[in-house]
């Protein structure tokens, strides 16, 4: 389960995404980039975060530790936007904490040294949770630690299916929208190459308690679904589909690649 932390002030809001997260002292000392429920698409990007974490973890991706942010509005009494106020009084109780990284790179295959095989794996995942904002004008990856190595963030945009429930289930065997952009797609080993090892990795025991560990406070009132078991679920029915053999976006993702490759002058990690 997600480790609670309680927000005790508010330091600076983040402008970079639509979403306004803003960097939070904690009481365990720590320093977070809290998304807030209460801004724009709300608590689903809060769930696809904790999903597309708790499964790159399990594909061996480093990922910040998330913790479960317990925001009073109170702490922006001294943020005089008036954007940041309302957004932290539509945001009460729970709300996302991603751990901040000081003195991170935002991470650059072109120049950082690439593993192709790790490379491959985060394009595998990438396409497995559609999510569509990894690219060279948005790396969504920092370089960090002794020794560096590249760490994955923000995937609030993954998973965009649930948006539009009714329709969930035809995205199930859908490609990856944008392959041609990713940032490490000439980087990355052919990604057929590591399919079966990511997929084997994923058991059902592995996508149960990602699901598990979404708190029910960002599930319940789901439209069309009466509990928030109900949503985990349809998550699980959603993965287990997307995960079933023979995976035809794996094969759509390698044929990305095979045509990126044969381009004169294609840029490579």
């Amino acid at each position: 389960m997600l480790r609670p932390v309680t927000a005790t002030r508010y330091v600076l809001p983040l402008r970079e995404g639509g979403s306004m997260p803003g960097l939070c002292e904690a009481d365990d000392l720590g320093t977070y980039v809290v998304k807030f429920h209460g801004a724009g698409q709300g608590r689903r990007v809060l769930v696809a975060e904790v999903l597309a974490a708790r499964l790159a973890a399990a594909l061996g991706l480093e990922v910040p530790e998330l913790v479960l942010a317990e925001v009073d509005p109170v702490i922006g009494r001294g943020e005089p936007d008036e954007e940041v106020q309302d957004l932290l009084l539509r945001s009460p109780g729970a709300n996302l904490g991603m751990d901040f990284l000081p003195g991170a790179l935002s991470f650059d295959p072109a120049v950082d040294p690439v593993d192709p095989l790790w490379a491959a794996r985060v394009l595998w995942f990438d396409a497995l949770v559609l999510n569509v904002d990894r690219s060279w004008r948005n790396p969504n990856a920092l370089w960090w630690g002794r020794p560096g190595r590249p760490w994955l963030i923000d995937h609030g945009a993954a998973l965009y299916f649930h948006h539009d429930w009714p329709r969930a289930a035809a995205s199930a065997a859908r490609p990856l929208r944008h392959a041609e952009d990713h940032l490490l797609l000439g980087a990355a080993a052919d990604v057929q190459d590591v399919d079966a090892g990511c997929a084997a990795a994923l058991t059902p025991g592995v996508l149960r308690a990602a699901v598990d560990d979404v708190p029910d406070v960002w599930l319940e009132g789901e439209p069309g679904f009466a509990a928030a078991e109900e949503v985990r679920t349809a998550y699980l029915d959603w993965f287990t589909a997307r995960l079933a053999a023979p995976r035809p976006w794996v094969a759509q993702l390698a044929e990305v690649q095979r045509v990126r490759r044969a381009q004169p002058g294609a840029r490579r990690g």
